[in-house]
């Protein structure tokens, strides 16, 4: 995806008012600084309303997270509070607007009473800038609007994998769902099926670069993984393209971002990810009456459903 290098362009201009002085910018009543770029067309947005923006988050040269060359979000706005945060400032905003905010992590300490990431300090500046695309006046209008923007990110990144197949050579097999799967050895024991427990080493890889980001294939914390097909407890992804396999079977499988997941920000720390794994069906057995708790063992956060956070957890290069 484009993401990163279609945020750095097209926020050069406004990473450049940071280095001015503060006396361009402007304090909310919290005392953050922030600077709007306006043509001072239109109406402001009110309580009720909805933003679509392309926004970014970067701290000193990482970029946290950039929705830019990706999937916009919708924001709902609210009245202002002084809360030290760049809710602050979107009643100000019109559309085509862009804007600055910037935060002090020690002030986002002493007025939060929270504490920073290991990755940050606390002279550090985390700067937010935004990209207004639209303002809706309900929520019927921009879930609308967040149904085509879906759909067609969607068709984008199901033609990423496709295009990556074929201009590899790589033969696949396409599930009902929508999964691309290789399958080096079907395996020769019980099928994967709902219902069953499977056991299964795996490692995942970034798309398309192929850059390794958890595996638990060889050495220390190599245990394999235990779940129940059809328990929601893996990426869709997973549930879809392992019923290719018996026992004992290996292959790969290349997941789509809306198998994976979707519009939050997956291990690479964007939204809207395809994904491959590289995986090795050890056991199919027959669910055991309560699925067994392993203290300690919680399951990697890359196959379960819904769990990386909208904000990573550390600096993305």
């Amino acid at each position: 995806m484009k993401t990163i290098s279609t945020y750095l362009l097209i926020s050069l201009a406004l990473l450049g008012t940071v280095a001015c002085t503060n006396s361009e910018f402007k304090r909310t009543k919290s005392g953050m600084q922030y600077k709007i770029f306006s043509d001072g067309n239109g109406s402001p947005a009110k309580k009720g309303q909805f933003l679509k923006v392309q926004l970014a988050e970067k701290l000193r040269d990482s970029v946290l997270y950039s929705s830019y060359g990706g999937f916009p979000y919708y924001i709902p706005v609210d009245s202002p509070r002084p809360i030290y945060s760049p809710t602050e400032i979107f009643t100000m905003f019109r559309k085509g607007d862009s804007a600055v905010a910037v935060l002090l992590a020690d002030s986002l300490v002493r007025k939060s009473g929270g504490q920073l990431p290991p990755f940050m300090k606390r002279k550090d500046k985390i700067l937010f800038t935004f990209k207004v695309l639209d303002i809706f006046q309900s929520q019927d209008q921009m879930l609308a609007d967040r149904k085509l923007e879906a759909d067609k990110e969607k068709d984008r990144e199901v033609k990423a994998v496709e295009k990556y197949l074929a201009d590899s050579n790589i033969n696949t097999t396409k599930t009902e769902a929508g999964v691309y799967v290789v399958v080096r050895d079907p395996g020769n024991g019980p099928q994967v099926d709902t219902g069953k427990q499977v056991v299964v080493h795996y490692t995942g890889k970034l798309f398309p670069s192929g850059k390794v980001f958890e595996s638990n294939m060889t050495g220390p914390g190599n245990e394999p993984l235990r779940f129940v097909i059809g328990q929601h407890q893996v990426i869709p992804g997973w549930e879809e393209g392992l019923k290719k396999f018996r026992q004992g079977g290996k292959g790969t499988l290349y997941i789509p971002s809306f198998l994976a997941y979707d519009q939050r920000p997956g291990p690479g720390h964007t939204a809207y990810e395809n994904l491959i794994f590289d995986v090795v069906v050890d056991s199919v057995r027959p669910a055991p009456p309560t699925p067994p708790t392993r203290p300690g063992m919680p399951m990697p956060q890359s196959i379960r459903p819904g769990t990386y956070p909208i904000r990573p957890t550390a600096p993305h290069k």
